[in-house]
């Protein structure tokens, strides 16, 4: 047995070491719980605001002698300012505010005054009745790893993680192994265990967000248990009968359903009370909770690995409400909460108010950004009119190809090979200006690349290579006329050097880089994650394309997370213009989404051209080289080559690195990886017999096209 003195010796020796600063997730809780931007805090440091963004993200670590007064600070900032405790208002910063109406509850108000305790928060934890299996029981996991530690998981109120997969035995597997003893037999029962003594949830994302619901995600023997169908009949509303006698039993003991009723996902509340929020989210598993196209068969898992899989997840992006795409769309809400606390001046007391920087509230569209159902389009237009492009936005991602010319028939190419754009979407989100107000109708308009919206220009004068896509339509056809571009799309118009004169305009003057939040967080959990399948950063072009085309072999589980957060990202920005859903709507009138402030056409259709702009940047570098595409889907580009691998053809600069401007192979968002390759012979035949885009096919597995 060691000593006192050598025991003492050692503990000096760790409290003399350099300072150990909190994880970046809590560096960040406690600047934004005192009120400070990173800007003054850069300011404070004699630093830089990206550095301290940097810091923040986990991107790297500050040095002495900022090390030192940066752990002081947030040393000072933890004593004032512990996890479980709501941060007293600071000048200059705004208190905790309540909670924003989620997406599917019903509607009633969003946020009560930041006095009242929140649900969460307001009561200590008391001792969970639940008991801990055995040590033996812990989850024998063998497709997912263990979620890491993070400042979640040292939150009293969430002790036991953010969701649980409950089985027909009662067990209730959590995340890290952890397994609890669920005795309730019915549906309100359960409701009262998860909120009471589970100690499940999720802190907010934002501080003027909410924390994130219980998740009880049902098995098909649990769902059994609870007297669900095994099967959900209504297979076109999606949900459980309202004479059932579950949705009976949450009646009779005052539970509430959202308006989408009990169906795969369904959320049981009662109105708040006091501050107080009562809410549980349901996956129910047989139903189809878990989409096989974004989560593979994690559906069909040993309980354990689904609590690992959706844990993970949960830790990396958010508690999983719904399926990738509302998760998606939440994420930006719940980093960007449309309402905070303000300070009436009348009365001086703290009420709900618009969230500077957010989409706080729902917005009409501009007439040519409206999909053909919405209400301002049924006013213009008969039915079954064919809107043109002076009449409607067509910003989408490219879905091109063109014929073989002779030389490329008769410079022995052997193979055709698929380049694919990492997280395209979410890179070309980042540092993107949108649109958080009302449109604003011009005449005659100057364009202004820095002002978002929709411009009426005729972009048909602007030549490219007849090898190339044109930047300005989806199916890369040269306009032949007037038509409706977004900013970004106009903007590489300019850049081109063309001279542009809009005839008219609905222009954006309250705007912002909306999405640089969340892109900063899905990047970092898809970076995170393809980590785990063993590709990083920073590693050469050959032991890239290695890593690549085994990491989905790597660890099932890991591969089933990254698949649902590029799921994230692509369904979020399709539920940007989400369109009616219901077969009971009626042209011309008005359906659900429209009334969330995040229902925007005009972001996705900024974002979309400038993914398609992006894109064509990288095809006129590489277009200089001499070397020219043959087909592009989505974020997928098809190249002729004397080899399979992208390394017989992408070009290099004399000292071996990658062409400037061009495509560049690694796993960051934007650059690019190996879609897959095929042979020549087959993509002549699929381009000049079959008349089919060869990208779609060019994985090999006649697997469609994976953009949005």
């Amino acid at each position: 047995m060691p000593t006192e003195e050598e025991l003492f010796t050692a503990v000096d020796a760790l409290l003399e070491g350099d300072p150990q600063l909190p994880s970046p997730a809590e560096r960040a809780r406690l600047r934004e719980a005192a009120g400070v931007t990173q800007a003054r805090l850069a300011q404070v440091l004699k630093s830089t605001t990206q550095t301290v963004k940097n810091w923040e993200n986990g991107r790297s670590e500050p040095r002495p002698p900022r090390l030192q007064a940066y752990q002081r600070l947030l040393e000072g900032w933890a004593a004032k300012y512990p996890l479980a405790t709501v941060p007293e208002t600071l000048p200059g910063s705004v208190e905790q505010p309540a909670a924003p109406q989620s997406l599917d509850e019903p509607n009633r108000p969003s946020a009560t005054s930041p006095s009242a305790p929140d649900p969460l928060r307001a009561a200590s934890p008391a001792s969970p009745s639940v008991s801990r299996r055995p040590a033996a029981k812990k989850a024998d996991s063998k497709s997912a790893s263990k979620p890491a530690p993070s400042a979640a998981a040292v939150d009293e109120r969430f002790a036991n993680g953010p969701l649980a997969v409950l089985d027909g035995d009662g067990s209730a597997y959590c995340v890290g192994g952890l397994v609890l003893d669920c005795p309730a037999k019915t549906f309100p029962a359960l409701v009262d265990w998860a909120l009471s003594e589970a100690k499940l949830g999720a802190p907010r994302l934002n501080r003027n967000g909410k924390d994130a619901d219980p998740l009880i995600v049902l098995t098909d023997t649990a769902a059994e248990r609870l007297g669900l169908p095994a099967v959900l009949e209504d297979r076109r509303g999606l949900r459980l009968a309202e004479d059932h006698k579950v949705v009976k039993q949450l009646a009779k003991a005052k539970w509430r359903l959202t308006k989408r009723g009990f169906g795969p996902w369904a959320r049981v509340y009662r109105p708040a009370e006091g501050g107080k929020r009562q809410c549980v989210q349901f996956a129910i598993l047989p139903w189809g909770a878990l989409d096989t196209r974004s989560w593979g068969d994690t559906g069909q898992l040993p309980p354990a690995d689904v609590a690992a899989v959706l844990g993970m997840y949960a830790t990396r992006v958010l508690t999983p409400r719904g399926s990738t795409a509302v998760c998606g769309l939440e994420l930006m809400s719940a980093l960007r909460p449309p309402t905070c606390a303000v300070k009436d001046a009348a009365t001086g007391s703290w009420v709900s108010g618009p969230n500077p920087g957010s989409m706080t509230e729902p917005v009409d569209p501009a007439p040519p950004e409206a999909p053909a159902e919405h209400p301002l389009v049924a006013a213009l237009h008969p039915r079954h009119h064919v809107r043109t492009p002076d009449q409607v936005i067509d910003e989408e991602a490219y879905d091109w190809f063109r014929p073989l010319t002779d030389e490329e028939c008769t410079q022995g190419y052997t193979h055709a090979v698929g380049l694919d754009v990492n997280m395209a979407f979410a890179a070309a989100a980042n540092r993107l200006v949108i649109g958080t107000g009302p449109a604003t109708h011009v005449k005659n308009p100057a364009f202004d690349p820095k002002l978002p919206g929709s411009w009426l220009v005729d972009l048909s004068h602007i030549e490219t290579d007849a090898r190339l896509p044109s930047p300005f339509t989806p199916k890369g056809t040269r306009p032949t006329g007037p038509a409706w571009y977004s900013t970004s799309t106009v903007a590489y118009a300019v850049e081109l050097g063309a001279p542009i004169q809009p005839s008219e305009a609905y222009v954006r003057y309250e705007h912002g880089a909306y999405f640089d939040a969340w892109y900063t967080h899905l990047r970092n959990a898809y970076m995170a994650t393809m980590a785990d399948l063993g590709v990083e950063a920073g590693m050469s072009e050959a032991d890239f394309l290695a890593a690549m085309a085994r990491h989905k072999n790597v660890d099932p589980g890991q591969a089933a997370v990254l698949s649902a957060i590029k799921s994230t990202v692509k369904g979020g920005i399709g539920k940007l213009r989400e369109r009616p859903q219901s077969i009971k709507h009626k042209f011309g009138e008005p359906w659900p989404a429209l009334q969330r402030p995040t229902w925007s056409p005009h972001a996705r259709a900024e974002l979309i051209g400038k993914v398609r702009t992006n894109q064509h940047r990288k095809l006129m570098a590489w277009a200089r080289a001499g070397l020219f595409p043959v087909a592009i889907l989505s974020d997928c580009a098809v190249y002729l080559s004397h080899g399979p691998s992208p390394l017989d053809f992408m070009p290099h600069t004399p000292d071996g690195k990658p062409l400037p401007g061009g495509f560049r192979l690694g796993v960051s968002p934007g650059m690019v990886k190996h879609e897959g390759t095929r042979d020549f012979l087959w993509l002549a035949q699929t381009i000049e017999d079959d008349q089919i885009n060869p990208a779609r096919h060019i994985k090999g597995d006649d697997a469609p096209d994976s953009g949005e």
